[in-house]
């Protein structure tokens, strides 16, 4: 009987914890994410094109990139999105407010792409799209990391990773055309 009581006990206070649920989503078109301004960015939406995924941020020596971006988005608007991910991970170069972000996007850049709302792409709090974009097992492409602003992810029009370039990559550099044009 003491047998009992005490494997109860021990079962009752000392069983492993039961698994948390995964928050990342199997695949990329299951992301709904908050908009700079506001309303949601349906990744669902963008099947059948190509996904270019940056951080991005705004007091950065290589922010003068969402020029090149715009421009890449202009030329390949009906065949590749390009959403755009501020975060404040690197140097505190994003300290700004969504709306702040948003004015200073607009204001120097003309930046019509899509901006989701303020993120963190790396560490604890690293959003769950980010946690898809880094980890092989969720994008069964590579593991990687955010090393810095403006690291960009591409994604086929079938949903699948297929490239991650630094931030020394610039959006128009040969290499990233040469696989957006890939067919």
């Amino acid at each position: 009987m003491f047998l009992s009581i005490l494997l109860m006990f021990k079962f009752f206070f000392f069983a492993p914890e039961a698994p948390k649920a995964d928050d990342v989503p199997k695949s990329i078109y299951d992301f709904k994410v908050q908009g700079l301004t506001g309303g949601t960015i349906d990744f669902s939406k963008f099947k059948g094109k190509k996904i270019l995924i940056v951080n991005t941020a705004s007091e950065c020596g290589y922010t003068p990139q969402y020029e090149d971006l715009q421009k890449l988005y202009d030329k390949y608007k009906g065949n590749l999105v390009i959403v755009g991910f501020p975060a404040n991970n690197f140097g505190g170069q994003e300290p700004g407010s969504n709306a702040e972000i948003a004015s200073f996007c607009k204001k120097n850049y003309g930046v019509t792409f899509p901006m989701a709302a303020k993120i963190s792409v790396k560490g604890n709090d690293m959003a769950p799209i980010y946690k898809w974009l880094t980890k092989k097992e969720h994008n069964g492409y590579d593991n990687s990391s955010v090393k810095w602003n403006f690291n960009k992810y591409l994604i086929n029009e079938k949903g699948e990773l297929v490239g991650i370039y630094g931030s020394r990559t610039k959006p128009m550099d040969n290499e990233l055309i040469a696989a957006i044009d890939k067919k």
